[in-house]
Protein backbone atom coordinates (compact mmCIF):
# COMPACT_ATOMS: atom_id res chain seq x y z
CA UNK A 1 0.00 0.00 0.00
CA UNK A 2 1.40 3.15 -0.91
CA UNK A 3 1.09 6.21 0.63
CA UNK A 4 -2.18 8.53 -0.92
CA UNK A 5 -1.24 11.53 -2.88
CA UNK A 6 -3.05 13.52 -0.87
CA UNK A 7 -0.86 13.58 1.90
CA UNK A 8 2.73 13.87 0.28
CA UNK A 9 3.83 17.12 1.13
CA UNK A 10 1.48 17.08 4.11
CA UNK A 11 3.28 18.37 6.94
CA UNK A 12 1.35 16.80 9.74
CA UNK A 13 -0.76 14.06 9.14
CA UNK A 14 -2.86 14.47 12.60
CA UNK A 15 -4.49 17.36 11.04
CA UNK A 16 -5.97 15.31 8.42
CA UNK A 17 -8.59 12.68 9.45
CA UNK A 18 -8.26 10.12 7.03
CA UNK A 19 -10.08 7.06 6.78
CA UNK A 20 -8.94 3.53 5.78
CA UNK A 21 -11.17 0.80 4.20
CA UNK A 22 -12.57 -1.57 6.90
CA UNK A 23 -10.33 -4.38 5.33
CA UNK A 24 -7.08 -2.53 6.51
CA UNK A 25 -7.84 -2.04 10.22
CA UNK A 26 -7.22 -4.11 12.93
CA UNK A 27 -10.30 -4.91 14.55
CA UNK A 28 -9.29 -3.17 17.62
CA UNK A 29 -10.71 0.35 19.08
CA UNK A 30 -7.70 2.64 19.46
CA UNK A 31 -8.53 3.16 23.29
CA UNK A 32 -8.44 -0.41 24.01
CA UNK A 33 -5.65 -1.21 21.73
CA UNK A 34 -3.44 1.88 22.89
CA UNK A 35 -2.27 1.53 26.73
CA UNK A 36 0.99 0.80 28.02
CA UNK A 37 0.17 -2.13 30.55
CA UNK A 38 1.26 -4.79 28.59
CA UNK A 39 3.22 -6.56 31.46
CA UNK A 40 1.66 -5.31 34.49
CA UNK A 41 3.81 -7.00 37.15
CA UNK A 42 6.34 -4.54 35.97
CA UNK A 43 4.13 -1.99 36.87
CA UNK A 44 2.82 -3.04 39.94
CA UNK A 45 7.14 -3.50 40.87
CA UNK A 46 7.72 0.24 40.75
CA UNK A 47 8.21 1.87 44.17
CA UNK A 48 9.39 -1.34 46.15
CA UNK A 49 12.77 -0.61 46.30
CA UNK A 50 13.64 1.74 49.55
CA UNK A 51 17.14 3.29 47.37
CA UNK A 52 16.32 5.80 44.68
CA UNK A 53 18.38 4.52 42.00
CA UNK A 54 16.68 1.22 42.51
CA UNK A 55 13.27 2.36 42.12
CA UNK A 56 14.53 4.45 38.94
CA UNK A 57 15.50 1.10 37.65
CA UNK A 58 12.29 -0.19 38.47
CA UNK A 59 10.69 2.47 36.41
CA UNK A 60 13.20 1.67 33.45
CA UNK A 61 12.25 -2.21 33.66
CA UNK A 62 8.44 -1.29 33.38
CA UNK A 63 9.22 1.57 30.52
CA UNK A 64 11.48 -1.64 28.03
CA UNK A 65 8.15 -3.59 28.84
CA UNK A 66 5.15 -0.96 27.97
CA UNK A 67 5.30 -1.33 24.68
CA UNK A 68 5.51 -5.18 24.32
CA UNK A 69 3.20 -5.46 21.30
CA UNK A 70 5.69 -3.40 19.39
CA UNK A 71 8.43 -5.83 20.10
CA UNK A 72 6.32 -8.96 20.03
CA UNK A 73 3.80 -8.55 17.16
CA UNK A 74 3.25 -5.75 14.38
CA UNK A 75 1.91 -2.40 14.32
CA UNK A 76 -1.44 -2.17 13.20
CA UNK A 77 -4.27 0.66 12.42
CA UNK A 78 -6.82 0.52 15.18
CA UNK A 79 -10.26 2.31 14.46
CA UNK A 80 -10.07 6.09 14.81
CA UNK A 81 -11.59 7.10 18.40
CA UNK A 82 -14.52 8.92 18.74
CA UNK A 83 -15.11 12.69 21.11
CA UNK A 84 -17.06 10.90 24.01
CA UNK A 85 -15.61 7.22 23.59
CA UNK A 86 -14.23 5.83 26.93
CA UNK A 87 -12.66 2.17 27.92
CA UNK A 88 -12.01 0.45 31.05
CA UNK A 89 -10.69 -2.68 32.31
CA UNK A 90 -8.35 -3.95 34.95
CA UNK A 91 -5.23 -6.27 34.72
CA UNK A 92 -4.76 -8.74 37.85
CA UNK A 93 -1.25 -9.97 37.83
CA UNK A 94 0.86 -11.56 40.69
CA UNK A 95 3.51 -9.30 42.37
CA UNK A 96 6.37 -11.40 41.15
CA UNK A 97 9.16 -9.09 39.75
CA UNK A 98 12.81 -10.24 41.18
CA UNK A 99 13.50 -7.32 43.38
CA UNK A 100 16.17 -4.66 42.83
CA UNK A 101 19.22 -3.97 45.18
CA UNK A 102 22.27 -1.91 44.03
CA UNK A 103 22.97 -0.39 47.44
CA UNK A 104 26.52 -0.18 48.32
CA UNK A 105 27.89 -2.16 45.12
CA UNK A 106 30.15 -0.21 42.18
CA UNK A 107 30.09 -2.66 39.64
CA UNK A 108 28.46 -5.84 40.98
CA UNK A 109 24.82 -6.59 41.98
CA UNK A 110 24.51 -8.26 45.10
CA UNK A 111 20.65 -9.09 45.60
CA UNK A 112 19.00 -11.96 47.22
CA UNK A 113 18.25 -14.65 45.06
CA UNK A 114 19.71 -14.26 42.15
CA UNK A 115 18.22 -15.92 38.97
CA UNK A 116 21.48 -17.22 36.72
CA UNK A 117 20.81 -17.67 33.55
CA UNK A 118 23.69 -20.08 32.04
CA UNK A 119 22.60 -19.67 28.11
CA UNK A 120 22.55 -15.46 28.76
CA UNK A 121 25.85 -13.48 28.49
CA UNK A 122 24.33 -11.45 31.53
CA UNK A 123 24.84 -13.59 34.69
CA UNK A 124 22.13 -12.34 36.62
CA UNK A 125 18.50 -11.00 35.67
CA UNK A 126 16.03 -8.89 37.39
CA UNK A 127 13.65 -9.12 34.46
CA UNK A 128 9.84 -9.74 34.78
CA UNK A 129 8.34 -13.24 34.15
CA UNK A 130 5.60 -13.67 31.51
CA UNK A 131 2.24 -12.50 33.48
CA UNK A 132 0.04 -15.53 34.88
CA UNK A 133 -3.07 -15.31 33.16
CA UNK A 134 -4.42 -17.00 36.66
CA UNK A 135 -2.40 -15.14 39.73
CA UNK A 136 -2.48 -17.08 42.83
CA UNK A 137 -2.55 -13.50 44.89
CA UNK A 138 -3.27 -10.89 42.27
CA UNK A 139 -2.65 -7.24 42.57
CA UNK A 140 -5.42 -5.07 40.29
CA UNK A 141 -4.77 -2.63 38.59
CA UNK A 142 -7.75 -0.71 37.07
CA UNK A 143 -7.71 1.67 34.03
CA UNK A 144 -9.96 4.60 32.66
CA UNK A 145 -9.30 6.58 29.05
CA UNK A 146 -11.35 8.85 27.50
CA UNK A 147 -11.29 10.49 24.14
CA UNK A 148 -11.43 14.31 25.33
CA UNK A 149 -10.54 16.07 21.90
CA UNK A 150 -11.36 15.55 18.24
CA UNK A 151 -9.46 18.38 16.63
CA UNK A 152 -6.31 17.72 17.88
CA UNK A 153 -7.37 13.94 18.45
CA UNK A 154 -6.23 13.46 22.27
CA UNK A 155 -7.17 11.13 25.31
CA UNK A 156 -6.93 11.08 28.51
CA UNK A 157 -5.90 8.04 30.41
CA UNK A 158 -5.77 7.00 34.20
CA UNK A 159 -4.11 4.11 35.56
CA UNK A 160 -4.81 3.17 39.57
CA UNK A 161 -3.33 0.66 41.70
CA UNK A 162 -4.21 1.55 45.05
CA UNK A 163 -2.65 -1.85 47.01
CA UNK A 164 0.71 -0.58 45.71
CA UNK A 165 0.11 3.28 46.38
CA UNK A 166 0.82 3.68 42.23
CA UNK A 167 -1.02 5.55 39.90
CA UNK A 168 -0.08 7.05 36.31
CA UNK A 169 -2.01 9.54 33.72
CA UNK A 170 -1.34 11.32 31.23
CA UNK A 171 -1.96 12.58 27.91
CA UNK A 172 -2.14 10.49 24.69
CA UNK A 173 -1.92 12.51 21.20
CA UNK A 174 0.39 11.62 18.28
CA UNK A 175 1.74 13.96 14.93
CA UNK A 176 3.09 12.00 11.77
CA UNK A 177 5.08 13.57 9.02
CA UNK A 178 6.01 11.31 5.47
CA UNK A 179 9.91 11.20 5.73
CA UNK A 180 10.07 9.20 1.94
CA UNK A 181 9.14 5.63 2.41
CA UNK A 182 8.20 6.34 6.24
CA UNK A 183 5.95 8.02 8.96
CA UNK A 184 8.13 9.90 11.67
CA UNK A 185 5.56 9.74 14.41
CA UNK A 186 6.27 12.28 17.38
CA UNK A 187 4.54 12.78 20.41
CA UNK A 188 2.19 15.76 20.09
CA UNK A 189 2.42 19.54 22.12
CA UNK A 190 -0.60 18.40 24.43
CA UNK A 191 1.58 14.61 24.93
CA UNK A 192 4.31 15.11 27.90
CA UNK A 193 4.37 11.69 28.56
CA UNK A 194 3.48 9.44 30.94
CA UNK A 195 3.43 10.76 34.88
CA UNK A 196 3.94 7.75 37.43
CA UNK A 197 3.36 8.86 41.16
CA UNK A 198 4.63 6.37 44.11
CA UNK A 199 2.03 7.85 47.01
CA UNK A 200 3.95 5.60 49.89
CA UNK A 201 7.41 7.18 48.56
CA UNK A 202 6.10 10.92 49.74
CA UNK A 203 4.30 11.23 45.77
CA UNK A 204 7.69 11.49 44.29
CA UNK A 205 6.77 11.29 40.83
CA UNK A 206 8.58 10.67 37.11
CA UNK A 207 7.68 12.07 33.92
CA UNK A 208 8.61 9.34 30.90
CA UNK A 209 8.84 11.20 27.85
CA UNK A 210 8.09 9.24 24.49
CA UNK A 211 10.47 9.30 21.86
CA UNK A 212 10.02 9.67 18.46
CA UNK A 213 9.48 6.53 16.13
CA UNK A 214 9.70 5.58 12.43
CA UNK A 215 6.82 3.25 10.94
CA UNK A 216 8.33 1.84 7.65
CA UNK A 217 7.91 -1.29 5.36
CA UNK A 218 4.59 1.12 3.78
CA UNK A 219 5.32 0.66 0.53
CA UNK A 220 6.07 -3.34 0.77
CA UNK A 221 2.21 -3.25 2.73
CA UNK A 222 4.36 -4.83 6.02
CA UNK A 223 4.79 -2.45 8.73
CA UNK A 224 7.15 -2.01 11.43
CA UNK A 225 8.45 0.16 14.17
CA UNK A 226 11.59 1.46 14.90
CA UNK A 227 13.18 3.98 17.56
CA UNK A 228 15.41 6.57 16.50
CA UNK A 229 16.04 9.29 18.88
CA UNK A 230 16.31 9.98 22.38
CA UNK A 231 13.25 9.26 25.56
CA UNK A 232 13.91 10.21 29.27
CA UNK A 233 12.64 9.99 32.52
CA UNK A 234 12.94 12.44 35.17
CA UNK A 235 12.11 12.84 39.15
CA UNK A 236 12.63 15.95 40.94
CA UNK A 237 12.35 14.43 44.17
CA UNK A 238 14.91 11.88 44.33
CA UNK A 239 16.92 14.05 42.02
CA UNK A 240 17.65 11.21 39.41
CA UNK A 241 17.49 11.53 35.31
CA UNK A 242 18.06 8.88 32.84
CA UNK A 243 18.54 9.42 29.29
CA UNK A 244 17.86 6.64 26.99
CA UNK A 245 19.47 6.94 23.24
CA UNK A 246 17.69 4.83 20.37
CA UNK A 247 19.42 3.59 17.36
CA UNK A 248 17.90 2.82 14.38
CA UNK A 249 19.87 1.90 11.60
CA UNK A 250 23.10 -0.06 11.70
CA UNK A 251 25.82 -0.69 9.48
CA UNK A 252 24.09 -0.67 5.60
CA UNK A 253 21.25 0.64 6.88
CA UNK A 254 19.93 -2.72 9.05
CA UNK A 255 18.20 -1.97 12.11
CA UNK A 256 19.59 -2.31 15.32
CA UNK A 257 16.61 -1.83 17.56
CA UNK A 258 19.74 -0.65 19.99
CA UNK A 259 19.62 1.25 23.24
CA UNK A 260 21.88 2.72 25.33
CA UNK A 261 21.68 4.56 28.68
CA UNK A 262 22.18 6.30 31.75
CA UNK A 263 20.96 6.92 35.31
CA UNK A 264 22.34 10.03 36.57
CA UNK A 265 22.45 12.88 39.32
CA UNK A 266 20.41 15.90 38.04
CA UNK A 267 19.43 19.47 39.19
CA UNK A 268 15.89 19.45 38.63
CA UNK A 269 16.21 23.48 38.55
CA UNK A 270 18.96 23.54 36.05
CA UNK A 271 17.81 20.48 33.74
CA UNK A 272 20.15 20.81 31.13
CA UNK A 273 21.60 17.42 29.91
CA UNK A 274 19.94 16.08 27.11
CA UNK A 275 22.89 13.93 25.63
CA UNK A 276 24.54 11.21 27.17
CA UNK A 277 27.97 12.89 26.33
CA UNK A 278 27.13 16.14 28.50
CA UNK A 279 26.87 14.27 31.50
CA UNK A 280 30.15 14.08 33.63
CA UNK A 281 31.24 11.14 34.33
CA UNK A 282 31.58 11.28 37.80
CA UNK A 283 27.43 12.09 37.99
CA UNK A 284 26.46 8.39 36.46
CA UNK A 285 25.28 6.07 38.39
CA UNK A 286 24.21 3.39 36.10
CA UNK A 287 24.80 2.45 32.60
CA UNK A 288 22.07 0.64 30.59
CA UNK A 289 22.62 -0.98 26.50
CA UNK A 290 20.71 -3.87 24.74
CA UNK A 291 18.43 -4.61 21.67
CA UNK A 292 15.34 -3.05 23.09
CA UNK A 293 13.42 -5.88 21.27
CA UNK A 294 15.30 -8.60 23.12
CA UNK A 295 17.67 -8.05 26.13
CA UNK A 296 18.46 -5.31 27.81
CA UNK A 297 21.74 -5.23 30.97
CA UNK A 298 22.68 -2.52 33.38
CA UNK A 299 25.90 -1.87 35.07
CA UNK A 300 26.44 0.08 38.08
CA UNK A 301 28.91 2.74 38.03
CA UNK A 302 29.96 5.48 35.42
CA UNK A 303 32.39 3.09 33.48
CA UNK A 304 31.66 1.91 30.25
CA UNK A 305 28.74 -0.79 29.95
CA UNK A 306 30.87 -3.25 27.88
CA UNK A 307 34.09 -2.52 29.72
CA UNK A 308 32.39 -5.60 32.73
CA UNK A 309 32.68 -8.71 31.87
CA UNK A 310 29.34 -10.74 31.57
CA UNK A 311 28.68 -11.52 35.79
CA UNK A 312 29.16 -7.83 36.01
CA UNK A 313 25.95 -7.18 33.93
CA UNK A 314 22.41 -7.89 34.89
CA UNK A 315 19.53 -8.12 32.65
CA UNK A 316 16.81 -5.42 33.31
CA UNK A 317 14.49 -7.27 30.64
CA UNK A 318 14.47 -10.19 28.46
CA UNK A 319 11.77 -9.45 26.15
CA UNK A 320 11.95 -13.23 24.92
CA UNK A 321 9.33 -15.07 26.92
CA UNK A 322 6.81 -12.48 27.52
CA UNK A 323 3.73 -12.43 25.95
CA UNK A 324 0.89 -8.98 26.23
CA UNK A 325 -1.44 -9.52 29.30
CA UNK A 326 -4.86 -10.12 28.91
CA UNK A 327 -7.44 -7.42 30.26
CA UNK A 328 -10.56 -8.17 31.63
CA UNK A 329 -13.04 -6.43 30.60
CA UNK A 330 -16.52 -5.34 31.52
CA UNK A 331 -19.32 -7.65 30.97
CA UNK A 332 -21.03 -6.36 27.51
CA UNK A 333 -24.17 -5.95 29.48
CA UNK A 334 -22.81 -3.14 31.44
CA UNK A 335 -21.06 -1.48 29.35
CA UNK A 336 -22.61 2.22 27.99
CA UNK A 337 -23.61 3.12 24.36
CA UNK A 338 -20.52 4.93 23.89
CA UNK A 339 -17.59 2.23 25.57
CA UNK A 340 -15.27 1.28 22.90
CA UNK A 341 -16.09 -2.47 22.72
CA UNK A 342 -19.77 -1.48 22.56
CA UNK A 343 -19.59 1.44 20.22
CA UNK A 344 -17.26 -0.82 17.55
CA UNK A 345 -18.97 -4.05 18.49
CA UNK A 346 -20.68 -4.56 15.05
CA UNK A 347 -17.94 -3.05 12.85
CA UNK A 348 -15.50 -5.51 14.50
CA UNK A 349 -17.82 -8.80 14.44
CA UNK A 350 -18.58 -7.62 10.81
CA UNK A 351 -14.74 -7.75 10.26
CA UNK A 352 -14.36 -10.86 11.83
CA UNK A 353 -17.07 -12.44 9.41
CA UNK A 354 -15.09 -10.98 6.25
CA UNK A 355 -18.01 -8.95 5.38
CA UNK A 356 -16.03 -5.93 4.98
CA UNK A 357 -18.19 -3.64 2.43
CA UNK A 358 -20.42 -3.73 5.60
CA UNK A 359 -18.04 -3.23 8.29
CA UNK A 360 -16.73 -0.20 6.15
CA UNK A 361 -20.40 1.18 5.56
CA UNK A 362 -21.23 0.64 9.87
CA UNK A 363 -17.48 2.71 10.26
CA UNK A 364 -18.62 5.27 8.10
CA UNK A 365 -22.03 5.49 9.49
CA UNK A 366 -20.31 6.22 13.18
CA UNK A 367 -18.24 8.89 12.15
CA UNK A 368 -20.94 10.70 10.10
CA UNK A 369 -22.69 10.29 13.75
CA UNK A 370 -19.80 12.31 15.08
CA UNK A 371 -19.82 14.72 12.47
CA UNK A 372 -23.21 15.79 12.85
CA UNK A 373 -22.67 15.49 16.90
CA UNK A 374 -19.96 18.03 16.01
CA UNK A 375 -22.51 20.55 13.78
CA UNK A 376 -25.06 20.18 16.53
CA UNK A 377 -22.96 21.64 18.94
CA UNK A 378 -21.41 24.01 17.20
CA UNK A 379 -24.61 25.68 15.26
CA UNK A 380 -26.27 25.75 19.80
CA UNK A 381 -23.04 27.29 20.82
CA UNK A 382 -21.99 24.78 22.74
CA UNK A 383 -18.84 23.31 23.65
CA UNK A 384 -17.73 20.00 24.15
CA UNK A 385 -16.77 18.54 28.02
CA UNK A 386 -15.49 15.22 28.62
CA UNK A 387 -17.65 12.99 31.03
CA UNK A 388 -14.56 11.61 33.06
CA UNK A 389 -11.86 14.14 33.14
CA UNK A 390 -12.25 17.34 34.00
CA UNK A 391 -10.68 19.02 31.10
CA UNK A 392 -9.69 18.02 27.23
CA UNK A 393 -5.96 19.00 27.70
CA UNK A 394 -3.92 20.59 30.06
CA UNK A 395 -1.00 22.35 29.46
CA UNK A 396 0.98 20.58 31.96
CA UNK A 397 0.14 16.93 30.67
CA UNK A 398 -1.35 15.85 33.49
CA UNK A 399 -5.04 15.10 33.74
CA UNK A 400 -7.57 15.39 36.30
CA UNK A 401 -10.64 12.88 36.85
CA UNK A 402 -13.39 14.22 37.42
CA UNK A 403 -16.41 12.53 40.40
CA UNK A 404 -17.54 10.24 37.95
CA UNK A 405 -13.92 9.30 36.94
CA UNK A 406 -13.27 8.49 40.12
CA UNK A 407 -16.34 6.33 41.02
CA UNK A 408 -15.57 4.52 37.95
CA UNK A 409 -12.62 3.73 38.70
CA UNK A 410 -12.91 2.98 42.43
CA UNK A 411 -15.56 0.35 41.34
CA UNK A 412 -13.41 -1.08 39.03
CA UNK A 413 -11.21 -1.93 41.66
CA UNK A 414 -13.79 -4.41 43.66
CA UNK A 415 -14.97 -5.69 40.50
CA UNK A 416 -18.15 -3.49 39.59
CA UNK A 417 -18.88 -2.43 36.37
CA UNK A 418 -22.31 -0.77 37.24
CA UNK A 419 -22.58 2.92 36.15
CA UNK A 420 -25.72 2.75 38.19
CA UNK A 421 -26.06 6.27 40.18
CA UNK A 422 -22.90 7.20 38.00
CA UNK A 423 -25.17 8.47 34.90
CA UNK A 424 -28.96 9.41 35.63
CA UNK A 425 -31.09 6.38 34.71
CA UNK A 426 -32.36 7.64 31.68
CA UNK A 427 -30.02 9.98 30.97
CA UNK A 428 -27.70 7.15 30.46
CA UNK A 429 -27.50 6.29 26.77
CA UNK A 430 -28.56 10.10 25.82
CA UNK A 431 -26.34 12.29 27.35
CA UNK A 432 -22.92 9.72 28.02
CA UNK A 433 -22.55 9.58 24.23
CA UNK A 434 -23.37 13.27 23.50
Amino acid sequence: MSPSPRFIGVADLASVRFSLPSQLLEPTPNLEYWNYLDAPNAFVAIGTADEPVDRMLEVLRFWFTKDLKYAKGKPCKPYNSCLGEFFRCNWETDDDAPRINTKGVEDTISRPSSVKSGSSRAASTVSVPATNPKPSKPVRISYLTEQTSHHPPVSAFYIDCPEKGLHAKGFDQITAKFTGTSIKVMPGEHNLGIFITLEKRNHETYQLTHPPAHLGGILRGALSVTVGDMAYITCPETKLKAILRYYDDGWLGRTTNKVEGIIFKYDPENDDKMQIKDVPQEDILVRLGGPWKEKVVFTVGPKPLESHPPDQQTTIIDIAPLSVALKVLPPTEQQLPNESLTLWGKVTEAIHAKQFSRATTLKQELEEAQREKARDREQKGESWQPVFFVTATDKAGKPALTEKGREVLKRAQVGDWSMDGIFEKDAKVADAAK
